[in-house]
């Protein structure tokens, strides 16, 4: 901790113009990265294809992440260290709550489309709590000069690791539910017939941008991804009756005597159908190579004995962590490139209109961050924190402060929802926060070195 200590009182003592520097070079740091691969991706000359981002993307989520995740989370864990980190997760659920409402006060005030009620609360609540903050972690702690220590770097990456599990359950089951398409997108052909789509929303060509954090999304779709699911087994349409509606595989189910059709027909309506929404809930999506990394960092960590095997100078096996660090050091100018050839694509056509935008906007890296610094200073009064560990706070309070999670993109173009409007909303808010972050850290750094 004395580490910490040294840090903050070099910082101190520095002068303001010093400190503002200080906090704005990581930044500078990545968007030079992000530049280069703007320029790189540029449509005009393409000097490099946009499939080649696609496998870097693949190769960001399926290798380096994971690499990078375990090898630091799991030398940092430790039971003890686990209980004493659990607000790191919590302040993501808090986040994404406030978050939520601030999204509802965007849609009362703004008046987007009603169709996009929904994706206008989801893309306010819901931040990027993995690559982005990882990236600023590991470029703030590459200067000898930063205020958190020697053990910036291990630490940061362990922070924002062990965030990453609570928001991906997150948007693999709510917010995969609440961006269905909207019924109003569907009619009845007849009575007793399928649900069929009256206007296809967003038919273009899948940028780069609403795949870039889960690659392979195409082979995601299935035949209810696109389809206004909960809306179909909990409302009734028009005069039909809530019987004609398609309850899925409770149809097939009734028409036989198994032992499932009785256990069916002997529930309740309203048990049966909260039960098939639990069953076409994507749970499977969730163990991603970054999350079983993380599960197994966690578990490893934990547990002395397996520790000793693989961290540490004497560790049996630790030649295979130090391969899988290095592996984990190509992540962040990997994802820095990536981010500037989603950027080159540009933005697509949205229907959001330009006041829900900006509100969106605002919201998202404005106004969130100043109420995070409020829930994190009452964090620290109720004594929920980590005493005298300023990059634990700093974390937390990057948890408020990125933009809207990429992964919503993803998340839009398996559900044909706003595609369009997702990859325009992503590409304007992370051109705008790169003034955001620089504004916030400087703050941050203000903050945590006074603690």
């Amino acid at each position: 901790m004395s580490g910490d200590f040294a840090g903050s009182y070099e910082y101190n003592s520095s002068s303001g113009s010093a400190k503002v520097l200080m906090a704005i070079m990581p930044l500078l740091k990545l968007l030079c990265l992000t530049v280069i691969g703007l320029v790189l991706a540029n449509p005009r000359k393409q000097f490099i294809p946009k499939a080649t981002f696609k496998l870097l993307s693949k190769l960001v989520f399926a290798l380096f992440l994971p690499c990078l995740i375990f090898s630091e989370l799991g030398e940092s864990i430790t039971l003890k260290n686990f209980v004493d980190w659990l607000f790191i997760p919590v302040n993501v659920l808090v986040s994404t709550a406030i978050g939520c409402l601030l999204g509802f006060l965007v849609v009362l005030l703004c008046r987007p489309p009603p169709e996009l009620t929904r994706f206008t609360i989801i893309m306010t609540g819901f931040g990027n709590t993995g690559n982005l903050p990882l990236a600023v972690v590991v470029s703030v702690c590459h200067t000898n000069d930063n205020p958190f220590g020697p053990s910036c770097y291990t630490r940061g990456v362990a922070y924002v690791s062990l965030s990453q599990w609570v928001a991906v359950i997150l948007v693999y089951t709510l917010v995969y539910h609440m961006m269905e398409p909207p019924m109003q997108y569907y009619e009845i052909v007849e009575e007793g017939a399928e649900i069929v789509e009256q206007q296809r929303l967003n038919d273009i060509s899948r940028p780069l941008l609403v795949e870039a954090e889960w690659p392979g999304i195409e082979d995601k779709e299935d035949e209810h991804s696109k389809t206004p699911f909960i809306a179909r087994i909990f409302k009734s349409i028009s005069s039909i009756s809530s019987t004609t509606i398609p309850d899925l595989e409770i149809t097939a189910e009734n028409s036989g005597n198994s032992p499932r059709s009785i256990r069916c027909l002997a529930e309740p309506r309203v048990v049966r159908r909260i039960r098939i929404v639990a069953e076409q809930t994507p749970i499977q999506y969730i163990l991603q190579p970054p999350t079983i990394a993380s599960l197994l960092a966690i578990i490893i960590g934990m547990v002395p004995q397996l520790k000793a095997v693989f961290f540490g100078v004497d560790a049996p096996l630790s030649f295979v962590t130090d391969s899988l660090q290095i592996l984990g050091g190509a992540m962040v100018p990997s994802v820095m490139l990536i981010l500037g050839g989603m950027l080159a694509e540009g933005p697509n056509e949205s229907k959001l209109g330009l006041r829900t935008t900006i509100g969106i906007t605002v919201a998202r890296l404005l106004v969130l961050p100043l109420l995070g610094i409020g829930i994190v200073s009452l964090a620290d009064k109720l004594h929920f924190l980590v005493l005298n560990d300023a990059m634990y706070r700093f974390v937390l309070l990057l948890q408020y402060t990125t933009p809207s999670a990429i992964l919503l993109g993803a998340i839009a173009s398996l559900r044909g929802y706003a595609v369009s409007e997702a990859s325009a909303l992503l590409f304007w808010q992370h051109i705008f926060a790169l003034f955001s972050l620089s504004l916030y850290i400087v703050v941050y750094f203000r903050i945590i070195t006074y603690v």
